[in-house]
């Protein structure tokens, strides 16, 4: 009778708690040109976590500004840590809030989305099929270097963030190279939810249109064809439906041909430094929604809330279905043999697509004197225009049984290690056959990117090598969930690959180099005693006139085809295992 009654007044108590949830954000206590702080977002998410056993906020680890990043929890299952984070047949839906934070439309709708997620009765049900993760503010530092300038383009609010984080990185370009400690924070809260759907929240500039908000969806000829189907098919369309039902009508990111869409748009690629690029390398179906910058704060923030809403109200419908696609891509990516690397655009592929904008027109510029562009809304229009999205891989790699990853590289172990990839140590030193990749080829951009002198272009030769593997070595196998991540940060002709990422920078430079008038003689003595390298130095004599008449050049041939030319120049350290069995474990 005792424990009825216990039970009884907790239910009460419980009843009591949920209806308390009315709380309002800074967005709509301010007057909706107003976007909460970072202390005022975390206060609100720590008073919902209060209020309801469905709700936890928990602290992830440390930002580059010394603050922390959290990650905010919806779950009909009660968390109380982060070992908590296993939710069995559950959609898991992961939504990025903040990585830039003079974009904060995700901050503010998301904050009035969990609250309701645990207030209205229609929305709470959802619960029964999704768990939702929301990191509330991703880019710390520039959450806090807030001010009302640094987006001239925009319209409100009032105050906002900065782009750059406490460190100055773009966050959306450092997923995969991790200079930040916020990367590696969302690794973990990446990795330990393992989501099934990822939603990065954005504010676009560029053009004018009728749009409050634009869409780019994980490029689809990148991701297994299930998952591309099903999103393409039913997932976007069914939201494109109800999101002009609400009024909110929505069409594929604006990045226009030309200088106005008019011209036709082009989908946009987005390679692993990107947070959808980057999901989708684990099979996630991801989404990066732009809230256009013209549009009042206000309508931005809805138009954010209502897609957020939209997508998780799909996914609990068709939670079974998503979470068998996933498995199965999951499943098949363990056995896929070949990943393509680099893409370029199928010209030949075109739909149209019907499009809202304004007219553009040109007049005088009262600052130049020259013409101008500017967008008429005065002039509105719907017209058919190109829409190009169809992309063909270009540079692919069959995969090895296995990487071979020298301790000297442990810090490139660890870091897959973070991503959720399995890596194992080698206990016994041994002589394997291995291949080797020699960097034939790569060039470099002029200007730093990210902190970085990014390599592109880069292209290897293979060579089949004797290796002595040592104890404590790293071996990564290619059997796992997490095998398009692998290939793509371990092969160097990967766009954004470890290699051209600077990871193996040591490599390109050549330490040891020889005395013109010493090894003069010791030319000569390497070309009367090895026929072959002296017929192939004459024959390129022969057929290269600028070689013929550079002393020095023809010195250097001869040295780089002979036993005292270190063998490490531009050897990619990572090798590749073709035949795992020879290894003794």
């Amino acid at each position: 009778m005792i424990k009825i009654f216990l039970v009884a007044i907790l239910a009460m108590f419980l009843s009591v708690g949920c209806n308390k949830i009315d709380i309002k954000t800074p967005f709509e206590i301010n007057g909706e040109n107003y976007s909460a702080t970072y202390k005022e977002g975390i206060d609100f998410y720590s008073q919902l976590a209060k209020l309801s056993p469905k709700a936890s906020l928990l602290e992830y680890g440390v930002s580059d500004s010394g603050e922390p990043i959290y990650l905010f929890v919806l779950s009909k299952k009660i968390i109380e840590d982060k070992n908590s984070l296993a939710f069995n047949k559950k959609t898991v839906i992961l939504i990025n809030n903040d990585i830039h934070p003079g974009e904060p439309a995700g901050v503010d709708a998301t904050m009035m989305l969990a609250r309701d997620m645990l207030k209205v009765d229609s929305l709470k049900r959802l619960l029964e099929h999704v768990v939702i993760g929301i990191i509330p503010y991703y880019n710390v530092g520039g959450a806090l270097n807030r001010n009302s300038t640094s987006r001239a383009n925009q319209v409100g609010p009032e105050s906002y963030g900065f782009r750059g984080n406490a460190k100055n990185f773009d966050l959306n370009r450092d997923f995969i190279k991790s200079d930040s400690r916020n990367a590696k924070v969302f690794a973990q809260i990446y990795q330990d939810l393992k989501p099934h759907i990822f939603v990065d929240n954005h504010t676009t500039n560029g053009a004018d249109y009728q749009y409050p908000l634009t869409l780019i969806s994980t490029q689809k000829d990148k991701m297994n064809p299930l998952l591309a189907d099903f999103m393409t098919e039913q997932m976007v369309p069914h939201i494109e439906g109800k999101m002009e039902e609400r009024g909110y009508e929505i069409v594929p990111y604006v990045n226009s041909i030309g200088q106005t869409p008019e011209n036709g748009i082009v989908g946009f690629l987005e390679t692993p430094r990107y947070s959808s690029g980057y999901a989708s390398l684990f099979n996630a179906i991801s989404f990066i929604s732009e809230a256009h910058m013209l549009k009042p704060f206000e309508t931005r923030v809805w138009a954010t809330y209502h897609f957020n809403k939209e997508l998780i109200e799909f996914c609990s419908a068709r939670s079974e279905e998503i979470n068998t696609n996933k498995a199965t891509a999951d499943k098949a990516t363990q056995t896929q043999s070949k990943f393509d690397l680099t893409w370029e655009l199928d010209t030949s592929k075109v739909t149209l697509i019907d499009f809202k904008g304004f007219e553009a027109e040109y007049r005088k510029s009262e600052v130049t004197g020259q013409d101008r562009l500017y967008y008429n809304r005065d002039k509105p229009f719907t017209r058919k225009i190109r829409y190009l999205n169809n992309y063909q891989g270009k540079m692919s790699a069959v995969k090895p049984e296995a990487y071979i990853i020298p301790q000297a590289y442990a810090a490139v172990a660890d870091l897959l290690k973070l991503n959720g990839v399995k890596v194992q140590k080698i206990l016994k030193p041994q002589s394997i056959e291995i291949e080797s990749y020699y960097i034939e080829d790569f060039q470099t951009i002029k200007n730093p990117f990210e902190g970085h002198y990014l390599h592109f272009g880069t292209s290897v030769r293979p060579e089949t090598q004797n290796y002595e593997v040592k104890k404590g070595d790293f071996i990564v196998y290619c059997n796992q969930t997490s095998n398009n991540f692998i290939v793509h940060v371990l092969e160097p002709e990967g766009t954004d690959s470890y290699f051209n990422w600077n990871y193996f920078d040591a490599i390109l430079g050549q330490k040891e180099y020889f005395s013109s008038y010493v090894f003069e003689d010791t030319a000569a003595e390497l070309l009367r005693t090895t026929p072959k390298l002296k017929t192939e130095f004459e024959t390129k004599k022969s057929q290269d006139p600028e070689f013929a008449s550079n002393a020095r050049a023809q010195l250097d041939y001869i040295y780089k085809n002979s036993p005292y030319y270190e063998k490490s120049h531009l050897r990619y350290p990572i090798r590749r295992l073709l035949d795992a069995s020879q290894l003794v474990k």
